[in-house]
């Protein structure tokens, strides 16, 4: 249960320099803190509920893609603004330094690291693109609507 804290806090850390890094305004960072903290727990239940990096990446992924898109809206700023620093946490750093060492050191399990890699990268990616792909299906629609509304007046 310890682990898990410590891996909780570290990622909300980590997101919150890095988004100090970027020169993100201090009323948004408390909001960096507890999202970055709340997705670095659902990576971390989902992967102990089904044991696939893959699945908890990706459900993490669209959690802080809806948690962005949201919040942008609500705080007025872009979504990079909330979604690079929550995602941070999340990056698979290292495996990416065992992908590239097994490169350097011409070792056999290259390919598998590499693999290991691109898989947690895409799950990444596919998260942001499922959640960003509905985000403007729905303004759409709603669009739609409300221009049909306007017409029948």
């Amino acid at each position: 249960m310890e682990t898990v804290i410590l891996q909780v806090l570290c990622g909300a850390a980590t997101a919150v320099c890095f988004a100090i890094l970027f020169n993100v305004r201090r009323q948004k960072l408390p909001i960096i803190t507890c999202g970055s903290a709340a997705a670095c727990g659902i990576y971390l239940l989902v992967d102990q509920l089904s044991g696939a990096v893959f699945l908890s990446l990706f459900c993490a992924s669209c959690f802080v893609s809806i948690l962005s898109e949201v919040l942008a809206r609500r705080k007025a700023a872009p979504v990079t603004t909330f979604l690079v620093p929550f995602m941070i946490p999340l990056f698979p750093g290292g495996d990416l330094y065992r992908a590239a060492a097994a490169m350097v050191q011409q070792d056999a399990s290259f390919p598998t690291a590499c693999r290991t890699v691109f898989s947690e990268a895409g799950a990444l990616v596919s998260g942001i693109a499922v959640v960003a792909c509905l985000v403007q299906l729905l303004y759409r629609l709603l669009h739609r609507r409300q221009q049909r509304l306007y017409r029948t007046r």
